[in-house]
């Protein structure tokens, strides 16, 4: 799958946020932030040329920002991001590398992400946010549901964490690809990675659920997430600005789901429910 690559140069880096998160909302699946600008990337076959760049080019009238963009070849993706890709390291316990990255003695946990064009590499706010309140809770012999997956990256972790199983499920057909291949780079083998929607979701019940999507996902799908939690169980979120966190709560209130304390990191804002 060839990919679109947007260079974004704008007038006031505080705008940056609501950028990458209008533009996920048009189907950008990944960006990278450089010293002085924004890549973004979208699926060539996403690319609706009659509406993203109207949008842009109002904020280029406006002297928001200025941009271009270019076709970025599938195979050409690897080296794209060797150039500018460098592991994390969480809490001084979750390394999260690429397959060119030496490891780090002494982690607790260690995760090998392949990145090609899958959200989740743990650069992001919302997965290191997510990555966090997963390293407080007991998975042990528990039941797992990590919904917009990604990567994977969140499913290969509770694994490791000894969870009892792990159902990863994403609606696009590249992270599907890419999850699967992230598992078995990781050897992990509880986990079952399906293409999908909130509808196929597979019963019966979850300890815990996962989603790191986007607002307007979650407020949709929280009841359904609800559903399929079993008594005292959590659902951790993320993916929406600290100023959405009330609306969050409000959707998850009338299903039985207690907010219990949230994370922000660069207005980005993470939280944890308990049913």
């Amino acid at each position: 799958m060839d990919y679109i690559e947007f260079e974004f140069t704008l007038a006031s880096a505080t705008n940056s946020e609501i950028l990458m998160a209008l533009l996920a909302e048009m189907g950008f699946e990944s960006f990278s932030e450089q010293e002085k600008s924004i890549l973004g990337y979208i699926p060539e076959n996403r690319f609706q040329k009659e509406v993203i760049l109207p949008f842009l080019d109002d904020m280029v009238d406006r002297k928001q920002l200025q941009y271009h963009y270019k076709t970025v070849l599938s195979q050409n993706w690897n080296a794209i991001w060797e150039s500018h890709y460098d592991p994390v390291i969480i809490e001084g316990k979750c390394m999260v590398r690429a397959p060119f990255h030496q490891s780090v003695p002494g982690m607790q946990y260690e995760i090998v992400i392949e990145p090609k064009m899958s959200f989740g590499t743990a650069h992001h706010e919302t997965t290191n946010m997510m990555i966090r309140f997963l390293m407080k809770e007991s998975l042990k012999g528990k039941r797992i549901l990590d919904m917009g997956c990604g990567t994977g990256i969140l499913a290969i972790l509770a694994s490791k964490m000894k969870a009892l199983e792990v159902i990863a499920i994403d609606n696009d057909e590249w992270a599907f690809n890419n999850a699967r291949d992230n598992m078995e780079k990781n050897k992990v083998h509880l986990v079952t990675v399906l293409q999908g929607e909130v509808q196929d979701i597979p019963g019966p019940s979850y300890d815990l659920i996962m989603a790191n999507i986007n607002r307007n996902v979650l407020i949709r799908d929280i009841p359904t997430y609800a559903k399929f939690l079993v008594p005292s169980g959590i659902l951790l979120v993320s993916g929406f600005y600290e100023e959405d966190l009330q609306s969050l709560q409000l959707a998850a209130a009338p299903s039985g789901l207690h907010f219990v304390s949230s994370m922000v990191e660069n207005k980005w804002t993470g939280a944890k429910f308990v049913k």
